[in-house]
């Protein structure tokens, strides 16, 4: 029988023009292998009621076509459920779609991962019981998710923007962070992350062994350069060698407990998302099937 497939389309994700992907479906999908459905968000939200509307129709396969954000909301919608995740990369850091090495073209990924790709499963996570599927954090990045996220403009230049702007005057924090109930950390850092994928997106790679089936989390304590240790920091991050520099610090824990001087925001897969001090980040295994490439 053939399996049954939505596409939720997100038409502003990115600033990409999606208008043709209907045809892009139509031309390079197996006919032989699936059914296949399209349905476009209309409002924010919109995605993970698509999502859940999907699971009770019994579809086997949801495909989330857009951005970051539309994909947090399709994927942790699917947690815990039987159908299968895929991404359509569309957005424009593209974080998870870079960690799994997903083609960007969506005639390829059609080809190469919705037709001949392979089913596997990968860990999601949760701050407080808010799911995530690749990175969280506290710190500086939250703020910059903040901004980003206030701001129409989309794309990597308004994240240098942002960073630009705020990195002068930004102090680092003080953190208590206890992790598996049993170790204890102390540190003052620009941010701290919670990965369970390497990267924020377009590709600055923030812990590059992260793996998204090993049932950890890399908690990484990120201290913050001086101005004249920048530009080779900003580097370590995009040529995946931070981990061998003085400015961070990589741990590994399936739990994580996080006292912080203040409520505040958190970054959920680049959402801000506003929580209280006190913060519990918890890995959740092998709980989310997915389509990967059938050459990984």
């Amino acid at each position: 029988m053939k399996e049954r497939i939505l596409f939720i389309v997100n038409p502003i994700s990115g600033h990409h023009n999606k208008s043709d992907f209907p045809n892009i479906v139509d031309k390079y999908i197996d006919g032989d292998k699936y059914d296949y459905s399209i349905a476009f968000t209309e409002y924010g939200g919109h995605a993970r009621e698509l999502t859940k509307s999907a699971i009770a129709d019994g579809f086997d396969d949801i495909v989330a076509v857009g951005g970051d954000g539309t994909i947090n909301e399709v994927a942790t919608t699917m947690i815990g459920a039987g159908q299968t995740f895929a991404v359509v990369p569309y957005g424009s850091g593209n974080g998870l779609a870079h960690h799994i090495n997903l083609p960007l073209k969506p005639e390829k990924i059609i080809t190469d991962v919705i037709n001949k790709g392979k089913k596997s499963k990968i860990d999601t996570a949760k701050v407080n019981g808010v799911p995530y599927i690749s990175i969280a954090g506290v710190g500086f990045d939250a703020l910059i998710a903040d901004y980003f996220a206030r701001d129409p403009n989309r794309g990597f230049m308004t994240y240098v923007r942002f960073i630009t702007e705020e990195y002068p005057r930004f102090k680092e924090g003080s953190y208590t962070l206890i992790l598996d109930d049993d170790e204890r950390i102390d540190c003052k850092a620009l941010f701290v992350a919670f990965a369970n994928s390497n990267q924020f997106g377009y590709n600055a790679k923030v812990s590059p062994h992260a793996s998204l089936n090993d049932g950890l989390l890399d908690v990484c304590i990120f201290k913050k350069p001086n101005l004249l240790e920048v530009g080779f920091a900003a580097g370590s991050l995009m040529t995946s060698t931070i981990d061998k520099t003085k400015f961070i610090s990589i741990h590994k824990a399936g739990k994580v407990k996080v006292i912080r001087e203040n409520d505040g925001v958190v970054n959920i897969d680049g959402e801000a998302v506003m929580m209280d001090k006190d913060l519990t980040v918890e890995i959740n295994k092998l709980s989310l099937n997915i389509l990967l490439p059938y050459y990984i």
